[in-house]
């Protein structure tokens, strides 16, 4: 994501507006925000059935394969909740394992307050994963189909040798909110949506596809891939947090880098550069 302070940004002379996002990548941009909002909240309304994370393909009383549980005790000082991560306990007393109104705690993994539906629901929860997971898919195949025709994954996604040459100094700019705006994508913003794109989503959806006892007898080596459906689902698990800090961080430079700027690149396609930017004939999105 380039970014620069709305400060820099006021001192630098304003540069030509150019046709950076094309109708198809700013099209599967919007879908994946809806679709990824309805995964996120009802996939915590399934979590929160089990809220547990294990390690193989087997869980239960008599395995000790836990990497993360979420639940409630009873302590001197009443009813809290508390979470194990890797063996280490802590309290989390109103946020995981136990929230709500202490009149009607819900004993629970993740609030209410982020699951869809708000209440418990397991049934109308996956339902709704799953059908904005298909949606997810199908918008996942319309992206890169367009973007291999129009160049934008070669262009704009897969980091070159120039790009990991310039990627010391790009992270050197992020850090000191100094950045240029551009005609084309810089290299830590080309790497973080490589990673988004091309590992975190394909890995979330065979993940979540390993996890479906009728594409495991469809697809059986999608197990032992990931080491076991127990794998899998806590694998699911850690790269949806993966991408929630990605979603955090992507907001934080929308806002910082000019949010008018950025959203107007992403709604109409075209997007103000700094007046120095050196553009190539035909470099088009």
């Amino acid at each position: 994501m380039t970014a620069t302070t709305d400060a820099t940004a006021n001192n630098r002379p304003k540069g030509p507006l150019v046709y950076r996002q094309s109708f198809w990548t700013r099209l599967t941009h919007w879908l994946w925000v809806i679709c990824l909002f309805f995964l996120l909240f009802s996939g915590l309304q399934i979590f929160n059935a089990h809220p547990s994370l294990y390690i193989g393909q087997q869980s239960g009383l008599e395995f000790d394969n836990a990497v993360l549980q979420m639940y409630a005790v009873n302590t001197e000082q009443g009813l809290a909740g508390r979470t194990r991560i890797l063996g280490h306990e802590f309290d989390t007393t109103g946020v995981f394992g136990l929230s709500g109104p202490p009149a009607r705690p819900d004993f629970q993994g993740f609030p209410s307050l982020v699951t869809i539906p708000s209440f418990r629901d397991l049934a109308t929860g996956r339902v709704v994963h799953f059908a904005f997971a298909w949606g997810f898919v199908g918008i996942m195949l319309v992206w890169l189909i367009a973007s291999l025709v129009n160049g934008h994954f070669r262009r704009d996604v897969v980091p070159n040798g120039a790009d990991l040459a310039e990627l010391p100094a790009d992270i050197g700019s992020h850090a000191r909110f100094r950045f240029p705006k551009g005609r084309r994508y810089g290299p830590l913003q080309k790497l973080s949506y490589f990673i988004v794109l091309c590992i975190l989503f394909p890995l979330i959806i065979l993940t979540g596809l390993t996890m479906s006892p009728g594409m495991d007898a469809a697809w059986p080596w999608l197990v032992d891939l990931f080491g076991g459906r127990q794998t899998a689902r806590t694998i699911h698990f850690v790269t949806m947090v993966l991408l929630v800090l990605f979603f955090v961080v992507h907001v934080l430079m929308v806002l910082l880098a000019g949010p008018f700027n950025e959203l107007r690149s992403m709604v109409t396609g075209w997007y103000r550069t700094d007046a120095d930017t050196t553009h190539r004939a035909g470099d088009r999105p």
